[in-house]
């Protein structure tokens, strides 16, 4: 990953290189993320629920519905956080504001980290959930289950990467080289505004008393 300009990107303006940028660590692995989301809330509401004969619908993970809405909440949520985080890539470039940019990699921090947790969660729970289940009917839903299961546990490898991704851009912060022509330290003016313009004209002001010492040299001289 590289590390430069600010928060780990170039000057804004720059020529955009697609393969570049699908060659980008992040992007990679905000790609993986999103697959994996995928797969985790997929498998649970296909195969996930059953339907009992009076017509009412149970999860097939102990019959817990807390536990199969659990997997596809957080997968749906990583699923869409994952294809914004991949725009936030493209458009990381292009923010001028080095504000902007570090409120974007402290969002991209926080959100990676507490969803690599949450991820870790849903493992723990559905791994203990389902060892206390019955076997469905049929074998029917194991394998999405397992899946889901196996998947959720991956997550919290790659949420965790991008977290980690996203403390290197932290801790690079801004190249003194960096400019940004959008931001400006209004406390610097503020000094310069604190001292008074210089008139050129007091610079050619006559001294005191000058007038009268020529007066009396005239008169001594007549």
């Amino acid at each position: 990953m590289d590390i430069g300009g600010a928060y780990g990107g170039g000057k804004a303006g720059g020529a955009f290189d697609p393969i570049a940028f699908v060659q980008r660590p992040t992007v990679i692995l905000r790609a993986v993320c999103w697959l994996f989301a995928i797969i985790v809330f997929g498998c649970i509401s296909s195969e996930g629920w059953r339907e009992e004969a009076n017509g009412k619908e149970y999860c097939i993970i102990n019959r817990d519905g807390n536990a199969c809405n659990y997997a596809v909440g957080i997968g749906v949520i990583a699923f869409l956080a994952a294809m914004g985080f991949i725009a936030g890539e493209y458009l990381f470039e292009q923010m001028s504001s080095v504000k902007t940019r570090k409120h974007y990699v402290l969002a991209d921090l926080g959100f990676s980290a507490f969803w690599s947790f949450l991820f870790f969660i849903g493992f723990c729970y559905l791994t203990n959930q389902w060892g206390k289940a019955d076997d469905p009917p049929n074998g029917e839903g194991v394998n999405n289950v397992q899946a889901s299961i196996v998947f959720s546990f991956f997550s919290i490898f790659t949420w965790a990467g991008c977290a980690y991704f996203a403390f290197l851009r932290f801790k690079a912060g801004v190249d003194p080289s960096f400019s940004s022509t959008y931001e400006s330290d209004p406390s610097a003016a503020q000094q310069y505004a604190a001292y008074p313009a210089s008139n050129e004209n007091d610079q050619f002001q006559e001294a005191p008393f000058s007038g009268q010492q020529q007066q009396q040299q005239q008169q001594q001289q007549r």
